[in-house]
Parts: C-alpha cells; sequence; structure tokens
C-alpha cells in the first residue's frame, strides 16, 4: 500500500512541476524544462530517503528495497516519455 501511494503521490508531484513549468513558460521559454529537471532531482531524493526509511527502521535489506526504489522512483520519472514528449514541450515550441 506504501508502495501505491509514494507512487500516486510521484506522479501528482510531476503534474504540479509540469503545471509550474506551463505556467511560467509565457516568460521563461525553458521553464517546463527546468521544473522536469527539478522534478527528477527531487523525486530521486524522495525515493532514495523512502529507500532508507525502508532499511534502518522497517529492517529490509538493500537487495530488498532496491526494487522498490527502482518502481518509486522510475515509473514517474519515465511518464514524459510515455507521453510522446507532451510534457516537455513548452508554449508550443518542443525541446531540441
Amino acid at each position: 500500500m506504501r508502495t501505491a501511494l509514494f507512487l500516486v503521490a510521484g506522479l501528482l508531484f510531476l503534474a504540479a512541476s509540469l503545471l509550474l513549468g506551463r505556467l511560467f513558460s509565457s516568460n521563461y521559454a525553458g521553464a517546463t524544462v527546468v521544473a522536469t529537471v527539478v522534478y527528477v532531482a527531487l523525486w530521486f531524493v524522495i525515493a532514495g530517503a523512502n529507500m532508507w526509511v525502508g532499511v534502518t527502521r522497517a529492517g529490509y535489506s538493500v537487495t530488498e528495497e532496491l526494487p522498490i526504489f527502482l518502481l518509486i522512483f522510475g515509473l514517474p520519472r519515465q511518464w514524459p516519455l510515455f507521453s510522446n514528449g507532451r510534457s516537455f514541450k513548452s508554449a508550443g515550441q518542443g525541446v531540441t
């Protein structure tokens, strides 16, 4: 259940980051890209903290937690790629 909550939180955090990128894209053309990069960096730290809690407090080994970390970090991070790059487009311009 905890993994599912983290996945939903990751997707909501991604949506919020991309929304902020779109809102600021009229003033700064690269805002969506910056928002996505900031999202990936912060989500890596959050997923890593979740793994650390699983290892230190819940008693799981690193080899048991690593697949969960990869799922929690990887799935929301890959979402923009699954959407054919539409998340990376800012103000009608694609990222090159």
